[in-house]
C-alpha cells in the first residue's frame, strides 16, 4: 500500500484548484518501468478531474462555467508561485472552448475525448469516468463527434489527439515548478553540505532534524556532542551551556550515561505520507482557505512526514487540509529522552520500491559512523514491489524474491559502512492490500461526490484503463488479481524475515530485526474500538493511510519494536524534567 503521487495519475495542477497532475516527476523517475499510460493517460484523468471540479462548482454556486473558472482561479495563492497568474494564463488559452463544450454536453469524459487530451487507443476500450444520466439519447462516439467540429471550428488548431495536458499555457508553468521540486532527496537548501537544512521545506527541516548552523558541517542534529556543548550546541538538542553552580556542562549533566539515539525511515510514499486534501476534490467544500499553505505542499512533495507515522513533530499548522491525531516514533524516542530532540530523518520517496532504495535513494541518508550517536532505522518499503506494472502486466514488473533479497542485502550493505555501532535497523513486511478494495468499493469518490456518483470501485477501473493507477494488484476490481498481489507480497515478506533471521548479528555496526507490517495491527486496534477500515484511508488516492492511520501505525510499530528488541529505544532519560525547565521547547523545529 505504498505508492506516491498518485502513480502517474494524480497530483492535480489546477484550474483554479490543483487538481491531478500526474506526474512523471518524483514517482514517475523512480519508477521508470511504468510510462504516462495509454488512452491520454495522465493528461485524460487530469482533464477529467478538472473538467468535472468546474462544471460542480458552477452548480454548488448556481453559476456559469465561466464564473466557477475564476472562482477557481481566485481561490489559488499568488505567493511564492504566481499560481493565480498561471491559472488565468489556462483560461484566456482554453476557457472559451472549454466554456462551449461544457454548454453542448456536460460529460467530463465527452469534452476531455473532443479536445483530444482522452483517446481510444487502436484495440482498447473506451475509459469512462463520471457515469453518464441515464435519459441520453445520443451514443458517447456521437456526441464526441459533435465535440470535435466545436473544438475545429473554435480551438484556434491547438488541439489534436494526444495533447499532452502539461503543454498547455498556465499548465505548463506549473508543471516545471513541480518537476523542479520533486527532482532531489536532499535538502535543496543546505550551504555547509552537511545534508541538513534551516529550510522547513524541498527536503529540510520537514524531513530531517533542523539545522542550527548552516555553515557548520560538523554542526547538526545527531552529532555526538563537542566538548560537551560547553560552548555551542554542537548536535542542535538545544541543550548548551555550562551549570554556573556545579561547574558541569549540561550536555554531561542532562545527556551523559542516557544513550542518546536517532530514529530514520527509509522508505515510500506511506512513510513520507502522502496526503491530498480532500477538499481540492470537493466542489462543496473547495475554498480560499484551503489553497493558503499550497506551496508548503507542494514543496514536500504533497507529503507530510512532519505528520507521520515515524517522524511527527507533534503540531498542526494545517488545520484546513489535514487533520487527525499525531503520534510517532520519533515523538516517543524524544519523550524517552529529551537529548533525542530533532534527530530524525525521513528518507522516504514516493513511489521507491527496494531496487530505487538502492540506486537513488538511501545515499541522502546523514550520518557519520565515526561523529554521530547510534540510530534506530525504518526499512519500510510496503507496497510499491508488487505495485511497479500495469493493467497489461499486473504481474511481470513486480519484483521477484531472488530480486528482493539482492536490493535489500546492497541496502544493509551500505548502512553498514553508514551507522555507528550499536545501531539497530527493522525490515517491516509488506501491507496486504487487498483491504483497500474490500473496505471502499462502494463509496463515492470525493470528485463524484456532489453528484452522488463515480464510487471507488469505479474510480479504480478508470485509472486501471488509463494505465496510471498507483498499484493495478490491489486496486483492482478483479477478485482474482488482489490475491494474487498479495501473495507476491506474502512471498517478498518471507524473504525479508528470512534475511533477519539469518542474519541478527552479521553486520557490525548494527542488529537486525523483522517486523511484520505494522499497518494491519494499526487496523486491528481501529476495528477493536468500533471503527472501519475506510476511515484510516486516505479519501482522495484510495490508497494511503490518512492521519488517523498513520498515528495508529506509530502505535503499533513502536510496541511491536520494543518487543522484538528490548533496550531498543534506550532507557528513559530521569533529566527529562530538568531540560524542559531548562531549555524549554529546546529550538523550534521549522
Amino acid at each position: 500500500m505504498a505508492v506516491g503521487i498518485f502513480r502517474n495519475a494524480m497530483i492535480c495542477v489546477v484550474i483554479g484548484a490543483l487538481v491531478v497532475w500526474p506526474l512523471e516527476t518524483a514517482e514517475a523517475k523512480v519508477r521508470t518501468s511504468v510510462g504516462k499510460g495509454v488512452n491520454g493517460g495522465v493528461s485524460c484523468a487530469t482533464c477529467a478531474v478538472i473538467v468535472a471540479l468546474v462544471e460542480e462548482t458552477s452548480e454548488v454556486h448556481n453559476e456559469t462555467v465561466a464564473s466557477a473558472l475564476e472562482r477557481l482561479c481566485s481561490y489559488l495563492p499568488d505567493q511564492p508561485a504566481t499560481f493565480q497568474k498561471y491559472c488565468r494564463r489556462f483560461i484566456l488559452a482554453v476557457g472559451p472552448l472549454l466554456i462551449r463544450l461544457v454548454a453542448e454536453d456536460a460529460s467530463p469524459d465527452r469534452t476531455c475525448h473532443a479536445l483530444g487530451l482522452c483517446t481510444t487507443d487502436p484495440g482498447r476500450q473506451t475509459c469512462r469516468s463520471i457515469p453518464d444520466p441515464p435519459f441520453l439519447s445520443t451514443t458517447f462516439e456521437e456526441r464526441v463527434k459533435q465535440g470535435r467540429a466545436t473544438v475545429a471550428k473554435y480551438g484556434h488548431g491547438m488541439w489534436h489527439e494526444g495533447v499532452n495536458i502539461c503543454d498547455l499555457p498556465g499548465i505548463k508553468e506549473i508543471c516545471e515548478y513541480i518537476d523542479n521540486i520533486f527532482d532531489n532527496h536532499f535538502p535543496a537548501v543546505d550551504a555547509d553540505q552537511d545534508s541538513f537544512s534551516t529550510f522547513p521545506t524541498l527536503r529540510g527541516a520537514a524531513w530531517r532534524g533542523k539545522d542550527c548552523d548552516d555553515f557548520s558541517a560538523g554542526t547538526h542534529p545527531g552529532a555526538r556532542p563537542v566538548n560537551n556543548d560547553r560552548v555551542s550546541d554542537s548536535n542542535c538538542n538545544g541543550i548548551v551551556g555550562v551549570n554556573e553552580e556545579t561547574g558541569v556542562a549540561y550536555e554531561e549533566e542532562l545527556c551523559g550515561g542516557s544513550e542518546p539515539r536517532g530514529i530514520a525511515v527509509l522508505g515510500d510514499s506511506i512513510s513520507a505520507h502522502f496526503h491530498l486534501p480532500e477538499a481540492w476534490f470537493d466542489a462543496t467544500k473547495i475554498s480560499e482557505a484551503i489553497f493558503e499553505h499550497l506551496a508548503f505542499i507542494l514543496e514536500n512533495e504533497i507529503d507530510w512526514p512532519e505528520m507521520s507515522t515515524v517522524t511527527a513533530l507533534g503540531f498542526n499548522n494545517w488545520t484546513e487540509v489535514i487533520d487527525g491525531p499525531i503520534d510517532s516514533v520519533y515523538l516517543r524516542l524524544r519523550n524517552r529522552n529529551r537529548c533525542n530532540h530533532k534527530d530524525y530523518q525521513n528518507i522516504a520517496v514516493n513511489g521507491a520500491d527496494s531496487s530505487s532504495m538502492v540506486s537513488r535513494i538511501m545515499d541522502s541518508l546523514a550520518r557519520d559512523q565515526e561523529k554521530d550517536q547510534p540510530m534506530v532505522v525504518i526499512y519500510a518499503l510496503v507496497g510499491n514491489d508488487v505495485c511497479n506494472g500495469h493493467v497489461d502486466d499486473t504481474f511481470a514488473h513486480m519484483t521477484t524474491p531472488k530480486e528482493m533479497r539482492t536490493n535489500v542485502e546492497k541496502t544493509l550493505q551500505y548502512l553498514d559502512t553508514k551507522l555507528p555501532a550499536n545501531s539497530t535497523v527493522f525490515l517491516v513486511g509488506l501491507a496486504d492490500g487487498r483491504v483497500l478494495y474490500d473496505s471502499l468499493k462502494d463509496r463515492i469518490h470525493p470528485i463524484g461526490r456532489y453528484w452522488k456518483t463515480f464510487t471507488y470501485a469505479q474510480f479504480y477501473d478508470y485509472f486501471n484503463c488509463l494505465q496510471v493507477t498507483p498499484c493495478c494488484g490491489w486496486m483492482n476490481t478483479n477478485e482474482t488479481v488482489r490475491n494474487m498481489t498479495a501473495e507476491r507480497a506474502f512471498a517478498l515478506s518471507a524473504v525479508l524475515e528470512d534475511m533477519a533471521k539469518q542474519n541478527r548479528s552479521s553486520y557490525t555496526h548494527f542488529q537486525l530485526f523483522y517486523m511484520g507490517n505494522p499497518i494491519n495491527q494499526a487496523i486491528k486496534l481501529w476495528t477493536a474500538k468500533g471503527g472501519q477500515t475506510w476511515q484510516l484511508l486516505e479519501p482522495v488516492d484510495g490508497f494511503h493511510s490518512n492521519q488517523y492511520g498513520q498515528a495508529l501505525t506509530a502505535e503499533a510499530m513502536w510496541t511491536e519494536a520494543e518487543r522484538l528488541a528490548p533496550g531498543v529505544f534506550g532507557p528513559p532519560n530521569p533529566r527529562n524534567p530538568d531540560i524542559s525547565r531548562l531549555f524549554g521547547d529546546q529550538g523550534a523545529y521549522f
